[in-house]
């Protein structure tokens, strides 16, 4: 399988749209948290591009790092993600007929679960943490171009709680309980902490409108 940041859009969501399991909810969370980084990308470089905003290119310089990174890492975590869950279906197609099969075929369905959750719990960190910059940007970036931090807040937002919807849905199937409640645990944050930036961001955002 190539990867989905090599694919053509109109490919990728072909593929989307399909009856295969794969990619799903998980690659589409990685893949719009990629798109609010290139976001981020842009408001910087055009914050960057102008002399008039100098005072802040300090400040939003590391930004546009710190997205340019995130990036490279939500489009990898698209194509870790369809992977993932590849190996859940996998292991769910595994034999039962016996029950040294079936001892098998769970050991296995609980470590794909598992992996199938703390994927999309990578992505729901880095796209949280990418939108942790964004309320300086929102501040300091050039003023032309706030509607696309909101944009990129939104996009990153909506990453992070959708790949947490892909956390949840493969918590029951984890055979260690406290591991799954780790991660239960993680996400109850995660939620709360980027509602509460969305909502700075876009404070500041409309500020600037």
């Amino acid at each position: 399988m190539s990867g989905f940041s090599d694919f053509p859009i109109r490919g990728f969501l072909e593929d989307l749209a399909s009856s295969a399991p794969t990619p799903g909810g998980g690659t589409a969370a990685a893949i719009a948290g990629a798109i609010g980084a290139g976001l981020v990308e842009m408001v910087v470089a055009l914050t960057l591009a102008r002399e008039k905003y100098a005072s802040a290119h300090d400040t939003v310089r590391p930004i546009g790092e710190a997205a340019a990174s995130a990036k490279g890492e939500l489009l990898r975590l698209a194509q870790e993600d369809a992977e993932a869950y590849d190996e859940v279906v996998a292991a769910r197609r595994m034999p039962k007929a016996s029950d040294a099969e079936k001892a098998l075929r769970e050991e296995h369905l609980s470590a794909a679960n598992r992996r199938a959750a703390e994927v999309p719990l990578r992505t729901a960190r880095a796209a949280a943490g990418l939108l942790l910059e964004l309320p300086e940007l929102a501040e300091k970036g050039n003023p032309n171009a706030a509607s696309d931090t909101g944009a990129a807040a939104l996009m990153l937002e909506a990453a992070t709680q959708a790949a947490l919807l892909n956390v949840a849905i493969n918590l029951s199937g984890i055979g260690d309980s406290e591991k799954a409640d780790e991660l239960r645990r993680e996400s109850e944050t995660l939620q709360i902490d980027v509602e509460r930036l969305r909502d700075r961001v876009l404070e500041r955002v409309r500020a600037r409108l």
